[in-house]
């Protein structure tokens, strides 16, 4: 989440990116993160305009579902709060938070983003993620958010979707309808 992204952990003594406590940091101490997450869902939208190039399929919007992991000041608040991946030789040398979040083509806004620490698996995110979805847009996602709860919730929003599917998934016809669309198990 933008807005949060100086903070290196909540608690007393927290300090920003910089060495400056949070608590000096314009009330986000006293707020919390959720007043901030609901700040920025309610702000950070798609802003493509019909002439935007590379953000539209068809009548859709463009999006894509991808997460990743960044890095955070290498301090004891920041290992306590969000932990360290491990490395060939013990672990790495900055505790990192991951994050998943919609992706909009085109103009890269990242939007219904949420963060956890590294711990946290992209699935997990991604089901929090996905409420962003809306029937204009047309989701990309890779491999790793391949499957029938997530299509299952992600469809519930009425967005259009193509999930890469792993190579070792099978899909297997049951069902034939009218439209050619079929049922998988």
């Amino acid at each position: 989440m933008p807005a949060r992204r100086a903070a290196v952990a909540d608690g007393p003594g927290a300090h920003a990116a910089g060495g400056r406590p949070l608590e000096d940091l314009a009330g986000t101490h006293a707020l919390g993160l959720e007043p901030l997450r609901q700040l920025n869902d309610e702000v950070v939208k798609p802003v493509a305009v019909a002439a935007t190039q590379g953000a539209w399929y068809s009548q859709w919007r463009l999006v894509s579902l991808d997460g990743s992991t960044m890095d955070v000041a290498d301090e004891q608040a920041n290992d306590e709060a969000f932990g360290r991946p491990g490395a060939s030789r013990g672990s790495s040398a900055y505790p990192q938070f991951r994050f998943v979040s919609l992706v909009q083509s085109g103009t890269h806004v990242l939007f219904g983003t949420r963060m956890a620490s590294y711990a946290t698996g992209e699935n997990t995110l991604a089901k929090d993620v996905l409420r962003a979805l809306d029937s204009g847009m047309l989701c990309l996602a890779d491999r790793g958010f391949f499957g029938y709860a997530m299509w299952r919730q992600a469809r519930a929003t009425k967005a259009q979707l193509l999930c890469k599917r792993p190579a070792s998934t099978v899909l297997t016809q049951i069902v034939s309808a009218v439209l050619s669309s079929a049922l998988v198990r």
